[in-house]
């Protein structure tokens, strides 16, 4: 479907609109008209990409993950896995506060984190749900990924030289986990864990692409 410029916008630099004769203003980049495609049921739906003669629009490229990282297909889609193939896991999380604050970061309270992934059992939260450690010497890339210090314990950042803390994987200072649930690469069994499909409380597969073997199928 066309991507419908509204009246009162105005073409800026790589971006035109283009005007067809029913009156239709059309948005195009690098002066290529541009389109929606039906089957891309959410907002990071890539299916259209396998259409002949398509391809997606980026306007920046995706900060690189760290290198000893792996991408797995599984039957949803492309996840970005640890060294080892397990896929990746973000937390993500809004308190039950009237404003709905995010409580997703170790700086946070870990409350609803524990209670998710192990009924408050911290030590059940490191088996079901670990943290993706970091070896010693690695270093992100970029602000996106980095090499936090954590207590395992609480959850929280590490005091500076606490003896038991945990080097672990960041994505947006946010510590990644797998889950003891999956047995092997390409498994996704913790795949929305939680509140809403983990939309409110929950754990969440790391997507690179959603769908990928749906056309195969």
């Amino acid at each position: 479907m066309p991507v419908v410029a509204a009246g009162m916008a105005h073409a800026q630099g790589e971006w035109t609109i283009i005007s067809h004769s029913a009156g239709v203003r059309q948005w195009a980049f690098r002066q290529q008209p541009l389109y929606t495609y039906v089957l891309d049921q959410q907002s990071w739906s890539l299916e259209g990409s396998d259409v002949s003669g398509w391809s997606n629009v980026y306007t920046q490229l995706a900060p690189s993950f760290p290198d000893t990282f792996t991408v797995q297909d599984t039957l949803a889609g492309q996840v970005l896995a640890d060294p080892g193939g397990m896929t990746v896991y973000t937390y993500v999380c809004g308190d039950d506060s009237a404003d709905q604050l995010s409580c997703d970061h170790p700086n946070d309270t870990q409350v609803y984190r524990l209670a998710m992934c192990g009924g408050g059992d911290a030590e059940l939260c490191l088996t079901y749900w670990p943290y993706v450690r970091a070896d010693a010497g690695e270093q992100g890339s970029s602000r996106t990924w980095s090499v936090i210090s954590i207590d395992p314990k609480s959850g929280h950042r590490a005091n500076t030289e606490q003896p038991d803390a945990w080097n672990v994987w960041a994505y947006r200072d946010r510590p990644v986990y797998t889950y003891g649930g999956d047995q092997q690469p390409g498994d996704v069994n913790g795949a929305g864990t939680g509140e809403w499909r983990a939309q409110r409380n929950g754990l969440k597969a790391f997507w690179l692409r959603d769908d990928y073997m749906r056309g195969t199928l």
